[in-house]
This record gives structure tokens, C-alpha cells and sequence, in this order.
């Protein structure tokens, strides 16, 4: 029977770029990003058949970046395929928005950048497109030759 765990700790390099493969980040990015999370949330799975040398795989994440006073994003939530549409990314936003809730001051701003397909997670808590407030979200990419 597969169990699920949540921790509160920022992912390893290995694990990071695991759950984030599709978006093929870069090792050495994520060793210099990584560490600078303000909060970060794992979904670990554990299993009754796992025996006593095995240990826990983290199969979803998710984290918080950001200055810590003023602006905050969310980022990274990733569920790794075998796990999805189980609750796991609800269970990843939870504990998100609890973190938010007790961290943040009232005229803190909390952006998330969703996916197409991924706006119902995000509108089920709280957020609203980026066009509200007199705003528009925009980015840039920067691609550099290696």
C-alpha cells in the first residue's frame, strides 16, 4: 500500500532536477538556487513493502522564492507522473498557503507563473489572473549559447 509524507525541507540537487526534468534545468543552477528557497515542501512516498534499507523517494514539491518581506512567488510545484491526480498537488498548495499565511505581512504580493492546464490549482487558492490590480504579467527568458 503506497503512503505519502510531507516534509518541509528544500530538495537535494539530484531530486530537484528529478522532479523538474521536463524543464531541463541546469545541475549547477540548482545548486546555487536551491538554497536560497524561503520555503519548500516535499511529498515523500513510503510503502508498507519498503523494507528496512530502503528509504522514502520524494515523488512532489513544491516552493516559495523571494525576498521575504515584500515579494514572494511560488514555484517548482511538481508532481512526478506515476503520482499525479491523487491530491498530491493540493496537499503540495496546503501546506504552501499555510507557510504563507503565518510568513507573510498583509501588503506582501504572492505571484505564481501556472502552466495552461494548471490554472484550476492555483485559482482554487486564492489566486487571480495577473491582468487584476491595474497589472500585467510579463517575462523574459534569457537564452545564452553554452
Amino acid at each position: 500500500m503506497v503512503k505519502y509524507a510531507i516534509i518541509h525541507e528544500i530538495p537535494s540537487v539530484e531530486t530537484y532536477c528529478k522532479l523538474r526534468l521536463p524543464a531541463g534545468i541546469d545541475p549547477t543552477a540548482a545548486a546555487a538556487g536551491l538554497p536560497n528557497s524561503l520555503f519548500a515542501v516535499q511529498i515523500l512516498c513510503t510503502s508498507q513493502e519498503l523494507d528496512a534499507v530502503s528509504q522514502p523517494v520524494t515523488v512532489g514539491m513544491g516552493r516559495i522564492i523571494g525576498d521575504g518581506a515584500l515579494f514572494f512567488q511560488v514555484v517548482d510545484i511538481a508532481v512526478l507522473p506515476g503520482h499525479q491526480h491523487q491530491g498530491l498537488e493540493r496537499m503540495i498548495m496546503e501546506e504552501i498557503d499555510s507557510w504563507i499565511l503565518a510568513n507573510t505581512p498583509p501588503t506582501g504580493h504572492i505571484t505564481v507563473v501556472a502552466n495552461d492546464g494548471e490554472m484550476d490549482l492555483y485559482t482554487r487558492h486564492g489566486f487571480v489572473g495577473a491582468d487584476v490590480y491595474n497589472s500585467v504579467g510579463m517575462a523574459i527568458q534569457i537564452v545564452r549559447e553554452t
